[in-house]
């Protein structure tokens, strides 16, 4: 993209456009790297569903993660989209966590 790199470190064999649950490294043109876990707000029921029955995160009533990023759809095309949106809104540096520090 014009003003960033983004490295997507899918499972091996993973449909791109279906992935739902992903780590991203983003560096900025300006040298600094970030990062997130993406999830999907499907993949995010599903995992607190999954708590409910083993009872992490008391009993699936909760979810937290520190650089998580949720997004509407699944694919790497959409949560780069999203990602362009958050650098041009300048929400960016408020969502993801920056790394190389």
């Amino acid at each position: 993209m014009e003003h960033f790199e983004a490295a997507f470190l899918p499972n091996a064999g993973e449909d791109l456009e279906s992935a739902d649950n992903i780590d991203v490294f983003v560096d900025l043109n300006d040298g600094t790297r970030w990062s997130a876990t993406v999830f999907t707000l499907a993949q995010l029921a599903t995992i607190m569903e999954r708590w409910a029955a083993t009872g992490e995160a008391l009993g699936g009533s909760y979810f937290w993660c520190s650089d998580g990023l949720i997004v509407r759809d699944a694919g790497i095309s959409n949560m780069t989209q999203v990602l362009v949106g958050l650098i041009e809104t300048g929400e960016f540096t408020q969502i993801l966590q920056r790394v190389d520090e």
